[in-house]
């Protein structure tokens, strides 16, 4: 799933090709995709003739702010954004088509079908679900070691559960939970409420900073994440952890390992994370 640095490399691909179109008509092939309105005609009617004026991001999420109403889209596992002239052919995968008034296209292609899309009037787009229920993302100045210290101890879960938990921190993935783990030298399944006042400043300093790292290098390209563009990003080259099972840490030599916590598949190096 395309995570807080992926999709922020999207919205600056898709700010340069799209901002300042008008978006002529729609047509939807899987409406499940739109969420609200949940008519698709209404949700066609009240976007169609509106400007693109600029595009925004909220953890995962992509809004599109048009004149009036912004759009909300969610590209969950697979979903990828791409803009085309109208010759060019589409395949079974492409579930929405914005045509614009010069002839050019916007295409949500989506192999799994998974992706979402809302729209609301501007100015009510973050008092209403999707949005409503994020927790602040690490750049935000919310994001203090107060507000961070705070979630963790009210809670006995395990830390790679929390750094998940999109209402607690939005825009961290598996990728990026376990890279930034590894390099506060945390172990995913230590309780939350059991980190020391230093691990915890620690680990929110190594979240930023490798969040940081991976929007400079255009997010990380695993599985079939590509931008809009169709380049790939190169931090999966500087992963520590994350898909390097059986290779020595970078830190100290040991294997890396692959385990399951929570459910997910999840990467550490034993001796730099020990689960004290």
């Amino acid at each position: 799933m395309p995570e807080l640095p992926e999709v922020e490399t999207v919205r600056k691909t898709l700010e340069a090709l799209v901002i300042g179109k008008t978006i002529e008509e729609i047509q939807v092939f899987w409406p499940k995709i739109i969420k609200q309105p949940d008519d698709v005609q209404e949700f066609i009617q009240q976007i169609k003739g509106q400007t693109i004026r600029r595009i925004g991001r909220r953890g995962k999420f992509l809004i599109f702010y048009l004149d009036e109403d912004a759009l909300i889209s969610h590209l969950r596992m697979e979903g990828k954004y791409g803009v085309h002239a109208k010759e060019e052919a589409f395949d079974k995968h492409t579930h929405v088509i914005f045509f614009f008034t010069d002839g050019t296209q916007l295409r949500y292609r989506d192999v799994r079908k998974f992706g979402t899309m809302h729209v609301f009037p501007i100015g009510e787009e973050f008092s209403q679900l999707p949005l409503k229920q994020l927790g602040p993302e690490p750049f935000d100045k919310d994001f203090t070691l107060r507000y961070f210290g705070n979630a963790l101890s009210k809670t006995t879960r395990n830390i790679k559960a929390v750094l998940l938990d999109q209402t607690v921190v939005t825009g961290l993935g598996n990728i990026y939970v376990d890279e930034s783990l590894f390099r506060a030298k945390i172990h995913p399944e230590r309780l939350a409420n059991t980190l020391s006042q230093a691990d915890i400043k620690r680990l929110r300093t190594e979240i930023i900073a490798t969040l940081q790292e991976a929007v400079e290098k255009g997010g990380s390209t695993v599985r079939s994440y590509v931008n809009s563009q169709g380049q790939i990003g190169m931090f999966q080259l500087e992963l520590n952890v994350y898909g390097q099972e059986g290779k020595p840490c970078k830190r100290c030599g040991t294997l890396i390992e692959k385990t399951k916590v929570s459910g997910r598949g999840t990467h550490i190096c034993p001796k730099c994370q020990k689960n004290q």
